[in-house]
């Protein structure tokens, strides 16, 4: 049963994220945090953030992850074959009626249609992480982090994994100085 669901978990979520692998995540979000409860928020969080540091395709490489978190080598491939059969399947169609019809202003209209509502579907998923990280972090944190990703992705233009890498090195030595304080305090 556990294989079934996670065919099904993603390929709802393949099935539905229309307009790339991003507009996926927050459908993969609902199923795997919320319908299913195989992880909390900050764990799919983690995830996402490992994901995007990676070469590839980020549904591939967090639906493989998941899978295999939560059935094994077969839940891997399980999630991984759910999540690329109705791309390759919606590929085929769509493209065979879009070539078809591809000089029709329907046609146009529903390809520019996809974009705003990927749009709106990433900016849910981002306030939802933004509420998330004031609550462990506060406002002040949260903004600066903002804003120092804001300056460093798109007004300096390097990568997102600088800035993720950064911020676990950050974390990385908090953590070793709590520790010793803890050890200098006992």
């Amino acid at each position: 049963m556990k294989q079934m669901d996670i065919f099904i978990a993603f390929f709802r979520s393949g099935m539905l994220g229309y307009g790339g692998g991003l507009s996926a995540i927050p459908l993969m979000h609902r199923e795997v945090v919320e319908t299913y409860k195989w992880m909390d928020d900050e764990e799919f969080s983690d995830i996402l953030a490992l994901a995007n540091t990676l070469p590839g395709p980020i549904n591939t490489k967090m639906s493989g992850y998941i899978g295999w978190r939560i059935g094994g080598f077969l839940g891997m491939l399980t999630a991984l074959a759910a999540t690329v059969l109705p791309t390759v399947i919606l590929m085929i169609i769509l493209l065979t009626v879009l070539h078809a019809y591809n000089d029709k202003p329907w046609v146009r209209g529903m390809s520019k249609a996809v974009v705003p509502i990927a749009g709106v579907m990433l900016g849910v998923l981002t306030w939802d992480f933004i509420k998330k990280s004031k609550n462990s972090m506060g406002w002040i944190s949260t903004l600066i982090v903002i804003g120092i990703s804001i300056v460093v992705i798109n007004i300096l233009g390097l990568h997102p994994a600088i800035m993720i890498v950064g911020l676990l090195v950050a974390a990385l030595f908090s953590k070793q100085e709590e520790k010793e304080k803890q050890v200098k305090a006992s």
